[in-house]
């Protein structure tokens, strides 16, 4: 019978890491020289990227690639690998690699470096293809199509394909679709041979950016941080009710640091997490469930989230640094909503956590040594950012070498701590566990793999670096931690043997620069890939004719806008995978949803739409019948994946929510915030969310009667949206006839906002109405204002008509044109701040709250009586 049970859980394990090989790293695993040169040839890619990433060619004056060519080294790699390493077909040899497989490696290599190595010859025929860079164009297009069908399955180039004969077909399409069309030597060009297409923005990011972020990412869990994680995360919530399930949800997120795919965290936390949650009562459905949903915030968790972030960098026009700030606090009210949801789960189902190895301590005790650690954290961060900024101008051009030497010592110091302690060993998911591991040894244990993760943040928020340089610095000094950790770890245990410690270093090192390369075929592929959708869309003018089929179908109305494109980000997301749908649906909807909202007063920003299309395209890995977690979860938990699929979707509702939400309120996008102001939305908004999670999960402290269900919702949008009542109570603005204009703007405060609504024409000639936001700009007077704006008005007969635009001026980059007519102008006035409906929010909340205590007393009373 055990032997029945070992084949079992050897096939599941089988099964589970071809479905995260298959999806994410190709799951051909040739063995002899053809293996030796499929992992050679993905370490060389790892080295490349590196290598174009630091300062060393430049320093050294060789080995400089200007963007183009990098794009065509990489995607030259991508393309290699993809025929290496993902079979045709699912009968076809996982052992072995053809000889078609070959020469059609070589060949789809051949093209996606033809830009790198006929670089010059192209550049001095700009425009003007020759039948050699057709033949080469058209071949390189079509291997990259059968290569994305055998990484990333055939609905992203089913898309592209219908895209590329979009361009071809132009003439002969139907009503508003039809456009002149291209050329076949027209199409080669802009998709193959300029940076428009297939070498366009994507796949520049995916260069850039994303290639050092997952090697990093692959780098810190073969030095052993995912396991790190994980106990760390079980060691200090176990024990509480529904521990397992809180352990998840935490480790998940911190190993959204290391994997930027949602299967694989799936796999990476859910062998250890889901066995331990079925033990404590979790149904193997909620089980995975619980899984699947952490594990896909993984994505959206900063500072290292998935590769889509980094897109938004050249889309929206803004650093990294500031999308991390608008992303933070949605994805971290999510991830403690979903603690929430789990706790509730375990209160219904009245199911403890774990025993504790840990000893036990009083309340107060906990909270003291709680609030003392946060201090300290404080006072040394304090003192690293003011200590650095007094160094830096005293040290000049030697404080880097300082901060190296530092870093240093405090890594031998960490090192000298956890080697106090014992090692930690990776646990078998199939032994039970019954008790958990003391958190003070566990935590101590491995501090180190903390450093580059700080590197990476201060590189980012506090030297302003480059998301690329940054990753670099991190992934250098991760390289350096798996090389020594070993060696010097072992001599202050005093067993030490130099030669293996070293060996194993750099065969994890290896294996990192493997996995990391391997891990990235798929995203290189899905971002040359929708490059072709991106490069259509620009070529034809598509994106055009669906903003008007967009508008016909929603009827003009944002919140059904909103909608279509949520669902068609599900939809898409049923067979692309994050990152690739986010570039399709951003591509095509995001200016729709901008233009609309301009034409119906609500003024979106751009990166409120962006982070919108970027949390449905990661619903779309939960939500059924596609969700390929929910059925890696499944897999481990040995639930049905279908209803594994539509309790995560349950559970991830709140995920869900968000997006709406900040769409409406961009104060939790801390967009224009001061720190109280953010730190209060934070609260708020989390308590929210704790409310919206209490009303979907039909519990809070006892089981919700239908109507307090409808209340908690109510109360939660008041949280959200206070501004929704306190507009209907009172208008935030007064309308002023646009022949008075000059002097609305007189009359307010610098620091405010008029809205105008304007009347100009559309793309093709027909009146166009949208509303603008115009910061005030500085002057004692409303002409002298005007005049600062750089705009120039004819007012005759109650119209104001714009007469003069000043080049590079306030008026010209806010968008005003000559002729334009101001047809009204909104200024603001004094009213009650929109936060004083939270007050009524949190007395009907309190009123919920004593009503469920009450009946919560009744119920225990009975049941002793």
């Amino acid at each position: 019978m055990s032997e029945d049970n070992n084949k079992r859980t050897t096939g599941s394990e089988v099964d589970l890491e071809d479905m995260v090989a298959s999806s994410d790293s190709g799951a051909r695993k040739p063995a002899g020289t053809p293996g030796k040169l499929l992992v050679s040839i993905a370490a060389a890619w790892s080295l490349f990227q590196l290598w174009i990433a630091s300062p060393l060619p430049f320093m050294l004056g060789f080995g400089v690639f200007n963007a183009t060519e990098s794009r065509s080294i990489h995607l030259a790699f991508a393309l290699f690998l993809a025929y290496m390493a993902y079979p045709a077909l699912k009968r076809s040899p996982r052992d072995r690699i053809p000889v078609q497989d070959w020469v059609l490696a070589a060949a789809a290599a051949f093209c996606g470096a033809y830009m790198f190595m006929f670089y010059e010859q192209l550049a001095q025929r700009p425009g003007a293809p020759i039948l050699q860079d057709v033949i080469i164009g058209v071949a390189g297009i079509l291997l990259l199509l059968e290569a994305t069908r055998r990484a990333l399955g055939p609905p992203l180039a089913i898309i592209a394909s219908i895209f590329i004969f979009y361009s071809l077909a132009g003439p002969y399409m139907p009503g508003i679709l039809s456009h002149r069309g291209v050329s076949l030597f027209g199409l080669v060009n802009h998709q193959w041979l300029t940076t428009q297409g297939v070498f366009g923005i994507a796949l520049g990011v995916s260069t850039s950016f994303v290639f050092l972020f997952v090697l990093f990412g692959a780098l810190l869990d073969k030095a052993g941080a995912g396991n790190y994680f994980i106990k760390v995360a079980f060691s200090l919530l176990g024990h509480y009710k529904g521990g397992p399930a809180k352990a998840a949800v935490v480790a998940s997120g911190m190993t959204g640091l290391i994997s930027g795919s949602s299967i694989a965290n799936v796999v990476t936390t859910g062998t250890f997490t889901v066995p331990m949650m079925k033990r404590v009562g979790f149904s193997a459905e909620k089980a995975g469930a619980v899984e699947v949903s952490s594990s896909v915030n993984g994505q959206i968790m900063p500072p290292v989230m998935g590769a889509a972030a980094f897109l938004m960098v050249e889309y929206v026009g803004i650093s990294y640094v500031e999308v991390i700030k608008h992303a933070f606090l949605p994805a971290l009210i999510s991830y403690i909503a979903l603690i929430y949801i789990v706790h509730l789960e375990a209160l219904k189902a009245g199911l403890q956590g774990l025993e504790s190895s840990n000893p036990a301590k009083p309340l107060v005790r906990k909270v003291i040594g709680f609030l003392g650690g946060l201090l300290l954290m404080m006072i040394t961060a304090l003192v690293v950012y003011y200590g650095l900024g007094w160094l830096k101008p005293v040290l000049g051009g030697a404080t880097p070498w300082v901060v190296a030497v530092g870093l240093a010592a405090i890594y031998v110091g960490l090192l000298k701590v956890a080697s106090n302690y014992p090692e930690l060993e990776l646990d078998d998911p199939d032994t039970p566990i019954y008790t958990l591991p003391q958190t003070r040894p566990t935590v101590m244990v491995g501090l180190q793999f903390i450093l580059p993760v700080i590197v990476l943040i201060w590189c980012l928020m506090v030297e302003r670096l480059s998301p690329g340089l940054s990753a670099f610095w991190a992934t250098v000094f991760m390289v350096f931690i798996i090389l020594t950790q070993r060696p010097i770890m072992a001599i202050f245990r005093g067993h030490s043997d130099m030669a293996t410690d070293l060996r194993e270093g750099a065969l994890d090192l290896w294996n990192g620069l493997v996995t990391g390369a391997r891990n990235m075929i798929g995203i290189g592929i899905a971002t040359a890939t929708a490059g072709i959708i991106v490069g259509a869309v620009s070529q034809t003018g598509v994106g055009l004719v669906l903003a008007d089929v967009v508008e016909i179908l929603s009827m003009g109305n944002l919140m059904l806008i909103l909608i279509f494109t949520a669902v068609l980000s599900l939809i898409l997301g049923m067979g692309l995978p994050t990152t690739a749908n986010y570039i399709v649906v951003s591509a095509l909807l995001a200016p729709v949803i901008v233009q609309l909202g301009e034409q119906n007063g609500l003024l979106v920003p751009l990166i409120a739409v962006h982070l919108f299309v970027f949390y449905f395209g990661i619903m779309a890995d939960v939500t059924p019948p596609v969700g390929l977690a929910s059925f890696a979860a499944a897999a481990v938990s040995g639930g049905d994946p279908i209803r594994t699929g539509f309790q995560a979707f349950y559970y991830s509702l709140r995920t869900a929510a968000l997006p709406f939400l900040f769409i409406f309120n961009t104060d939790l996008l801390l967009i224009d915030v001061s720190l109280l102001q953010g730190v209060v939305i934070f609260v708020v908004s989390t308590i929210a969310m704790l409310i919206f999670a209490a009303a979907t999960q039909g519990f809070m402290i006892a089981r919700n009667h239908w109507y307090e269900s409808i209340v908690l919702l109510l109360v939660a949008f008041t949280l959200f949206r206070p501004g929704f009542w306190m507009d209907m109570i009172h208008d935030p603005y007064q309308s002023v006839p646009p022949s008075q204009f000059v002097e609305a703007l007189g009359n307010v405060d610098e620091e405010s906002t008029l809205r105008l609504q304007i009347l100009g024409e559309g793309d093709f000639g027909d009146p166009l109405t949208t509303y603008m936001q115009l910061p005030v700009p500085e002057g004692e007077t409303g002409e002298e204002r005007l005049e600062n704006l750089g705009l120039e008005l004819v007012i005759e007969d109650e119209r104001a008509v714009v007469d003069m635009v000043a080049y590079g001026s306030q008026a010209a980059d806010l968008g005003f044109d000559f002729d334009q007519e101001i047809i009204e102008v909104l200024a603001p006035v004094d009213r009650w701040t929109k936060e004083l409906m939270w007050i009524p929010a949190f007395l009907v909340f309190g009123l919920i709250v004593v009503m469920q205590r009450r009946r919560r007393d009744r119920t225990a009373a009975a049941a002793t009586a």
